[in-house]
């Protein structure tokens, strides 16, 4: 109970948003670059009830897909990292960052990602939705850490570009399928959506969390459901396996 209570808590703010068809990357005319971005941001996403992420009907014919690629090397804050300077980059990006502060669990973890990976008038770290997730799962397990015996795994399963706004900014989103085990088991799925912008950091360059305040909330849906498809995930597909 307590792992359904904490992972539930942890993303029920995630799971509903205002309508708006799951249809393609948005883009944004006119303006300042601040202004299409933050229009784009501020763009609702499909409505779906907070029962979405425990359980769905299966989508009866298989959704579209994005072809995700993968990470080459290992990043500051032993977040995998080395994808390519596309929108697709910059979704493989986000689910890194993701995945890698919900397996750990970590308060001090997770200040260290957010340190290394969020530019500049991005969310402070007490403001990032992924700190909240961590507070939350951490309060209901009733540990201030991540015990021996508690296995968290984050598995990306979905990705969506929202929006796009020149070559080198992109509102990513990835679908996560969340498990937990403490005493009990439980999963969910949680989406989330994030401005990335690529930053040159004399090394190559990276997908970083980009500066304005939080998305509109993602849906977070049940993977492979048709709730999924109808929220305009993209069933995630490794390029290496493609």
């Amino acid at each position: 109970y307590a792992v359904v209570w904490g992972i539930g808590s942890a993303t029920a703010g995630a799971s509903r948003g205002d309508d708006r068809p799951g249809s393609g990357p948005l883009r944004v005319d006119g303006g300042t670059a601040e202004q299409r971005r933050d229009a784009i941001a501020a763009a609702p996403m499909t409505s779906v009830a907070a029962s979405a992420a425990r359980s769905g009907t299966p989508a009866p014919v298989a959704g579209p897909t994005i072809t995700v690629p993968s990470a080459t090397s290992v990043g500051p804050a032993d977040v995998p990292t080395g994808f390519p300077p596309t929108p697709q980059g910059a979704v493989g990006q986000l689910a890194a960052i993701d995945t890698t502060v919900l397996t750990s669990m970590s308060i001090a973890h997770t200040g260290a990602v957010h340190q290394e990976w969020a530019l500049p008038g991005a969310p402070g770290v007490e403001q990032w939705v992924m700190t909240s997730n961590v507070q939350a799962f951490l309060a209901a397990s009733g540990s201030p850490t991540l015990d021996d015996i508690s296995v968290v795994t984050a598995t990306p399963v979905a990705g969506q570009v929202k929006g796009t706004d020149g070559e080198h900014w992109t509102l990513a989103c990835v679908l996560l399928d969340v498990r937990a085990t403490i005493t009990a088991s439980a999963r969910i799925g949680y989406g989330h959506c994030e401005r990335m912008q690529w930053h040159d950091d004399g090394q190559g360059g990276r997908w970083m969390i980009a500066p304005g305040a939080q998305p509109a909330l993602a849906p977070s849906t049940w993977p492979g459901s048709q709730a999924a498809v109808d929220a305009g995930w993209a069933t995630w597909v490794d390029a290496e396996q493609s």
